[in-house]
């Protein structure tokens, strides 16, 4: 008969789907995204685009670290169950602070953002004492301990706000990456950072439908809000196209092989430098659906700098992510996505068209990757195979 804290973890036999209460957590993610893209939109600014960065990377380390955390852990378990729930609630009280974070709610963010890890870090080392993985435990609970600091902290001074901050996610990204190595206990080794592929896998994906959600709700209510005129009808239409083709561009090929990948590679390296490369894709999304809104409400506008960069930046970031996704797991380079990605860095310093037509490069762009993309697998099959 398995001892209480063996009951705690996740074992062989609990199934890899993602169990309903983590996908009620990600429906706090929802809102996060939202208040996200309307921060960015209304500081279209090089300093408000890294102030919004900075609040992205905040709410998406709840996510990546709970997801580990119910990677680990039996879902089966009420412990574990209540934690998703607080984790839940933390993301919540996160997004509503997210507006004005950077002022008057500052303190809210952080110490939702400081609850989560603490609070988890804390239960879990109780409950699983006298147990080998109690230690790893442990080690997570001293690394978000030190950067709570850094947290609260900004959180009660505004005036240094940023740069804590800044801190402070530096030291929950650097720890899993080493390993939250700490004095006496050493560094979790590779067995204790295990991830179940599958479940990674389902995840991620699970996500970037969360964030693609949220691309063509923006869509969706920007148009609602016009006369539903011909050019507003074809700005809608080709941010709907690039929701579609961008999903197309996530799960062919390597979206479809992270699992077996993330299974076999080595976790702290794999499965943390994902964690890092969907949040650059999740990133681009979000600046995608601050585009949408401008080339849906303005489609006839001639672009300037800041906007043609906004609507094609947004495509350009998730490019980057994919092409380092597919670069960490096949080893390969795409060259029609780094050409796809130039061409759009050259259109955002160049193109002074209206929004309308701004948009539909950027939708252009995307479609000419996803054929290019079905042509190469296609090709590579016929290799395979030659019959």
């Amino acid at each position: 008969m398995a001892s209480r804290p063996e009951r705690l973890l996740r074992g062989s036999d609990s199934p890899l789907s993602a169990s309903f209460l983590e996908l009620f957590f990600d429906l706090a993610f929802v809102l996060a995204l939202s208040q996200l893209a309307g921060h960015l939109l209304h500081d279209l600014t090089l300093v408000g685009a890294l102030r919004t960065a900075l609040l992205l990377a905040a709410v998406w380390w709840i996510w990546v670290t709970t997801t580990w955390f119910a990677d680990w852990y039996d879902p089966e378990s009420a412990l574990v169950r209540w934690l998703l729930v607080g984790a839940a609630l933390g993301s919540l009280l996160a997004g509503v602070a997210i507006p004005q974070a950077l002022d008057g709610r500052g303190l809210l963010l952080a110490g939702a953002y400081v609850t989560v890890h603490v609070a988890r870090g804390t239960v879990t080392a109780f409950a699983l004492r006298g147990h080998p993985r109690q230690k790893r435990a442990v080690r997570i609970l001293c690394w978000f301990g030190v950067s709570a600091v850094p947290w609260l902290v900004g959180g009660f001074l505004p005036e240094w706000r940023v740069p804590l901050w800044v801190l402070a996610l530096a030291l929950d990204f650097t720890g899993p990456r080493l390993g939250w190595p700490v004095p006496r206990l050493g560094r979790t080794n590779r067995q204790d950072l295990h991830l179940a592929g599958e479940h990674f896998a389902e995840r991620y994906q699970q996500i970037m439908i969360i964030a693609l959600g949220e691309l063509v709700l923006v869509a969706g209510l920007s148009y609602a809000g016009t006369h539903l005129d011909l050019p507003q009808t074809a700005a809608f239409l080709l941010v709907f196209a690039t929701a579609v083709l961008t999903g197309l561009l996530y799960v062919t090929p390597a979206g479809q092989r992270l699992g077996p990948a993330i299974e076999h590679a080595d976790p702290s390296r794999l499965g943390v430098i994902t964690g890092y490369l969907h949040l650059v894709m999740i990133a681009g999304l979000v600046v995608t659906a601050v585009g949408a809104e401008l080339s849906i409400a303005h489609p006839t506008r001639a672009a300037d700098m800041t906007a043609a960069v906004v609507i094609l930046g947004g495509p350009m970031l998730f490019l980057v992510g994919r092409i380092l996704f597919s670069l960490s797991i096949h080893r390969r380079l795409s060259w029609p996505r780094v050409v796809a990605l130039l061409v759009l860095a050259v259109g955002a310093a160049v193109l002074r068209l209206p929004l309308l037509a701004v948009s539909a490069v950027a939708t252009v762009v995307v479609l000419s990757v996803v054929v290019l993309d079905h042509a190469g697998i296609l090709s590579y099959h016929r290799i395979r195979n030659p019959d």
